[in-house]
């Protein structure tokens, strides 16, 4: 039964080779060509990398135009503009100045600390109104360091 399913290879392996160009071998599809070729006494003397090469590299040309498929550029996939900039609830504050004690820091680490400051105030009053330390689209932090910039 074996040497059955051993021919069936083989055929099948000889047929792909005749039908198919080399470049049309994956490296599963190669491997199995070369284990038939090798028990059927078909190798002549080569060893698996220089089986590899001859019956399932790609040819120059093919390269080529495989490269130029994958360089093709590719369509740019629609950006969420649904999603506009939050703008804040109503009943949020934000600070206007940096906070004293933060004065030292360097400018974006005083922002991020006075705004942190003004949002865990805001937190603990209720005035949030679902806007979040960072969100899509802006949250407090980045409402705040924006109104702090200027």
């Amino acid at each position: 039964m074996s040497i059955l399913k051993l021919a069936i290879l083989a055929v099948t392996a000889f047929v792909a080779w005749g039908v198919a160009p080399a470049s049309a071998l994956t490296m599963k599809e190669c491997g199995e060509t070369y284990r038939a070729a090798k028990e059927g006494g078909t190798l002549n003397g080569m060893d698996w990398t220089a089986f590899r090469k001859e019956k399932c590299a790609i040819s120059a040309a093919d390269s080529v135009s495989a490269d130029a498929v994958k360089t093709e550029p590719q369509p740019k996939k629609e950006t969420s503009a649904a999603v506009a900039p939050t703008v804040a609830p109503a009943g949020v504050t934000f600070p206007t100045t940096l906070a004293a004690e933060f004065k030292t820091e360097k400018p974006a680490k005083a922002r991020m600390k006075t705004c942190l400051q003004g949002y865990h105030g805001n937190k603990d009053a209720g005035t949030l109104n679902g806007l979040r330390w960072i969100q899509k689209g802006g949250g407090y932090y980045s409402l705040c360091n924006a109104r702090l910039k200027t």
